[in-house]
């Protein structure tokens, strides 16, 4: 009975949508909005302080501005956005702000450069998993409100409490969510018990976007409808419907009948497939995100460094997870800078190798292996890596059971370090700076539970080098760009020595099939995909 109700209830709604614009059929999308098939498993929250994960990246771009933007061919070019120019002060200690005028939110408030210093007090105030980078630039609760202030309406500056590099903090402002900018006096009317708005903006956003939001239902449909006060000018489609969707197939049915204009996580088999049917392209982009297997470190066995390099570094199928898993999701990456940066190195060439695995494994105890768990967020291509981890930590003799979950179960684990092995994905890369990854992956300045880094793999593995931790402090601050990338190439190397609970084993290729008559679709690399100027032609 319960899924016949579902069915009615999906059937309805795929009515309610195509009939949304007049004289639309059932196998043709309306041509002033796009209808976009997504998993929106891990999308929880749109809390900006709170939410993570590249799906809230996509949606929050489009309901909210930030003050800059990242071309999406270039990444390392900053581009203008509510701030029409900033200046960084000789010494790199301050960045100042100049905000463009005429923009209002949703609400038909003007955005001021003192709703931009609240959005981002806001992010450390509530200290959620969203402040992770800006504390590790040294700001506080403490002291955000004297470091990021307004001097004027139009005018915004952001001193750095502690020495950084400056173009990291401005990369940070074009990609992170927890840089976009809230409508201040809309989420205060909706404070409760000096939450900060908290409980409403998990389902509700205050932005100044080119798409204002209508309705959310978690795991079903997200509306978005253009907002037509916005400051550069309309966006060209009337509205755009995020439909939750996790099987490939049907994806693949509705996209070559015109019934999604663009599909994303769909299998690499029907991509394949995909890439042969006329009327549709498909679009692969390589972001920053790395696939990765990390272990606890607080449990005794992957305490001891040669369990973690047992496991680690010869019983994962590098390879073979490559050639059979990753198509159009990923490509091998077994570092923790990503692909393109001049300070990565060459792939360190970890290979499976069972017989090396189990020496170390004696040698530390386990000469029969052990029992451990897995977990891993129940989708592609996941639980495809999951189940080729566990065959071949069965070839040393290690008994792994894995458990399926909500991303919120497994990343939950993570984050209150209660697991033993994952496999996940992230390690930041979303800023073009090798800091942003190693930040995310390696770093981890204070290893206490009470800490609470949350956003920080390094922390959530409780894995803690200070020698790493120093080399990649001191290359943050090194102004000379070649002495830069040498200092980066080190902590690659002391990474590969002291083998941290996290190996990277692909980076992250996010692949869209697009129908053919959507027009001006740009992937970004940093998942901040902006949509204002994506149209149809029919």
């Amino acid at each position: 009975m319960t899924s016949c109700r579902r069915l009615l209830r999906h059937c309805a709604l795929a009515v309610w949508v195509w009939g949304a614009a007049s004289g639309a059929s059932l196998a043709d999308t309306p041509p002033d909005q796009l209808v976009v098939g997504v998993s929106m498993n891990n999308l929880l929250s749109l809390d900006p302080a709170a939410a993570t994960g590249n799906e809230v990246v996509e949606i929050a771009v489009n309901l909210y501005d930030q003050l800059v933007e990242l071309d999406p061919v270039n990444t390392t070019r900053v581009l203008p956005g509510l701030a029409e120019r900033w200046d960084i002060s000789p010494d790199g200690d301050r960045l100042t702000f100049h905000l463009r005028s005429g923009a209002r939110f949703h609400s038909g408030h003007p955005v001021s450069a003192e709703d931009v210093a609240w959005s981002l007090r806001r992010v450390l105030k509530l200290n959620l998993a969203l402040a992770s980078p800006w504390k590790s630039y040294g700001f506080s609760a403490k002291n955000v409100d004297a470091a990021i202030r307004a001097t004027d309406d139009q005018t915004l500056v952001i001193d750095l409490p502690r020495p950084t590099d400056p173009k990291m903090v401005i990369y940070t402002l074009a990609t992170s969510v927890s840089a976009v900018v809230l409508d201040r006096r809309t989420v205060l009317e909706h404070e409760k018990n000096g939450d900060l708005g908290a409980a409403w903006l998990i389902t509700n956003a205050a932005g100044s976007g080119p798409f204002r939001m209508t309705e959310w239902r978690p795991k079903e449909v997200l509306f978005m409808q253009r907002f037509d006060g916005y400051w550069r000018e309309p966006a060209k489609l009337r509205r755009v419907i995020l439909r939750h969707m996790t099987e490939s197939q049907t994806m693949r049915l509705m996209l070559s009948r015109g019934d999604l204009d663009v599909a994303t996580g769909m299998s690499a088999p029907d991509v394949k497939a995909m890439r042969k049917t006329p009327g549709v392209s498909v679009h692969s982009v390589r972001r920053g995100t790395l696939y990765y297997v990390a272990l606890s470190a607080k449990d005794p066995k992957f305490a001891d460094v040669r369990v973690r390099e047992a496991v680690l570094r010869h019983l994962i199928d590098f390879e073979g997870i490559d050639k059979a898993v990753m198509p159009f999701y990923g490509t091998l990456h077994q570092r923790p800078v990503p692909l393109g940066l001049p300070a990565t190195l060459p792939e360190p060439g970890y290979k499976l190798d069972p017989a090396v695995a189990k020496t170390l494994l004696a040698a530390a105890g386990y000469p029969n292996g052990f029992k451990t768990t897995i977990r891993v967020v129940a989708e592609s291509p996941y639980t495809n890596i999951a189940t080729n981890l566990q065959a071949t930590l069965a070839k040393a003799g290690i008994d792994a059971s894995i458990l399926p979950g909500t991303g919120n179960q497994v990343y939950g684990a993570m984050r209150d370090r209660k697991f033993e092995i994952i496999v996940g994905r992230g390690g930041g890369g979303a800023e073009p700076h090798p800091h942003s990854s190693l930040r995310a992956l390696a770093y981890n300045p204070d290893n206490r539970d009470e800490a609470k880094l949350t956003n920080f793999q390094g922390w959530r593995t409780s894995f803690k080098d200070e020698e790493m931790n120093s080399l990649i402090e001191q290359a943050l601050l090194e102004r000379d760009a070649p002495t830069q990338t040498r200092l980066y190439q080190q902590v690659q190397h002391r990474f590969d020595a002291v083998v941290p609970a996290i190996q990277p084993l692909s980076q992250m290729v996010d692949t869209v099939v697009v129908h053919g008559d959507v027009r001006n679709f740009v992937g970004h690399p940093a998942a901040t995909t902006r949509l204002r100027e994506v149209y149809k032609q029919r």
